[in-house]
Parts: C-alpha cells; structure tokens; sequence
C-alpha cells in the first residue's frame, strides 16, 4: 500500500561507501537469511549485563529519537549506524511508513519464538538434548497413554494454571485447605465487580482498585513472591 508500493525507500547517502570488508567474527553465523550472534553472554550474577541484554531484545522497532517530519511532508529516519554505502537518513511517506511498521506486527496466535534443528518440536533428538525431556521419545505430563489420547488432546497446550506453575513456581491447581483439585468456575474482569467483591470480603481497600493492574516483570529469585 502506499504511493510507493514495491520501490526502494529514498536514502540520503551523507558519507563516503566503506570499501573495508571487516573480518566476520567466529561467533556469528549467518543461514537461510538468519544470523545467530553467540558472542553476547551473561553469567547469573550479573544482573546489569542480562538487564541490558533484555532491554536490547525488547527494544522497539524504531526509535522516535531520531524519527522526524520533514517540512515537506516526509517522514525522516535517522540510522543509529550509517549503512556501508554512506546512507545515513532515508524518507518515507506517512502512508509507506505506517505500512511498513504495520509489517512488523506480528499475526495473532503466532509463536514469535521458534525453533530449528535438534530444538524444533518435531526433532526426535529433542527429548535428548532438554532439561524437561519433553519432544517425541521423551516422557509426558500426562498420565494417560499417549496412543489413547486424541490428536487434539496431545496438541493441547499447558493451562495458564500450569503455567503459572512452571514459570514462577507458584502452584493454584491445589486447594490450600484441602488438597483438591481446583477448577476454574469463572473468570471476573469487571474492575468494579471486582472492587465490590473485594469490598465485602474486605480483603483490600476499595479505593486501590482503579482498573486493571499494570504488568511487571518478574522477581529476581523464584519463589519470594511478597506483593504478587
């Protein structure tokens, strides 16, 4: 879509090319398209390298500090490192802009983390090579026969219950009294539903509940959930 449709984006080449090819490092590999940059590590203790590593893995897709309109109408974007060739801006129009960003988002229930080789799901080495042994020849969670269950039911992915459970070790499938099996009867979303109930249990003071509550991330150490 776009006034541009299919073309090159206009660059503004500002420096001379770069004739130097660097030497590729041993750490990177590049496949089919892919690169794998296996040179950024981070031991468990330091929590500065992996909190900077998480933020560059989550970084947007363009950065507004150097997005800019041009006085002719014209979206400018300023690159972080100029490529090769000397382009250091390129311009859209708004309309190829919002297209091209729109490209990036990816489509609804689509796993935005896949694997390859031994790791792929369908592997049957990946029984081998996981800490859980999970993949084809390895055990399963259930505790029925895997030849007796359904194509749906060896498919079904792990309640949110369970990964709860698995993620941050807190287990609500237990009733704490007494030890049954615990089901989901209802699920309550209502901010004010929710604040009525909390009034008359009087668990929580009304006023606290203004909407739903903003996500956080995760402890630093499993299992010390204080303000969960």
């Amino acid at each position: 879509m776009g006034l541009h449709q299919g073309r090159k984006v206009l660059t503004l080449q500002s420096l001379p090319p770069r004739l130097d090819t660097p030497r590729e490092s041993d750490r990177v590999s590049k496949q089919a398209g892919f690169s794998l940059h296996a040179g950024v590590m981070a031991e468990p203790h330091q929590r500065d390298t992996l909190e900077r590593l998480c933020r560059y893995i989550s970084r947007p897709a363009v950065s507004e500090k150097r997005l800019a309109l041009t006085p002719n109408g014209k979206v400018r974007y300023e690159l972080k490192t100029p490529y090769r060739d000397g382009t250091t801006h390129v311009f859209f129009d708004p309309l190829d802009f919002i297209a091209r960003l729109v490209a990036l988002i990816p489509k609804p229930r689509v796993n935005l983390t896949r694997f390859h080789g031994v790791f792929a799901p369908n592997s049957k080495y990946r029984a081998l090579v996981t800490p859980g042994k999970r993949g084809k020849g390895g055990k399963s969670t259930r505790k029925e026969p895997l030849e007796e269950l359904t194509v749906t039911e060896r498919r079904a992915a792990m309640t949110w219950m369970q990964r709860l459970k698995r993620v941050f070790n807190i287990d609500i499938e237990q009733c704490e009294r007494c030890g049954g099996h615990v089901k989901v009867v209802s699920s309550i979303e209502d901010p004010a539903v929710i604040e009525k109930i909390l009034a008359h249990l009087a668990l929580q003071e009304p006023s606290l509940i203004t909407g739903p509550v903003e996500a956080r991330a995760p402890p630093f150490q499993l299992g010390k959930f204080n303000n969960f």
